[in-house]
């Protein structure tokens, strides 16, 4: 039960340590707000639409891919490090996921879910 105090006790200093930088920092800010400080900052250039507009569907569809593919492609170095000490089995296994993600990967290819247009 020792260790578990430990830990909480460690959670709660750290949390009030944040609320009161967190506090301190919101007291002495200076408040003067003129329209340049609070204007949405767009690259560089003037704002010209709202921020809340909608994207097309290919930019979460990108991202999705990117993450799913960066997701997949972790499992390759635990397996890289212990390759000397894998079976065929291991082997077989890994080297079947990599078929399998290649075939994806060509799939999506195909589909043209990778152009951008």
């Amino acid at each position: 039960m020792n260790e578990y105090f430990l830990i909480v006790l460690t959670i709660l200093i750290s949390s009030l340590i944040a609320i009161v930088l967190f506090l301190i920092s919101y007291l002495l800010i200076n408040k003067n707000y003129d329209l340049e400080k609070i204007a949405p900052y767009e690259c560089g250039f003037d704002p010209f639409d709202d921020a809340r507009s909608t994207f097309e569907i290919r930019f979460y569809l990108v991202a999705l891919l990117f993450i799913i593919f960066d997701l997949e492609i972790i499992y390759l170095f635990p397996w890289a490090v212990t390759l000397k000490q894998l079976d065929l089995f291991g082997f077989s296994v890994m080297f079947l996921f990599l078929i399998i993600l290649t075939v994806g990967f060509g799939y999506e290819w195909l589909k043209g879910a990778l152009e951008w247009e």
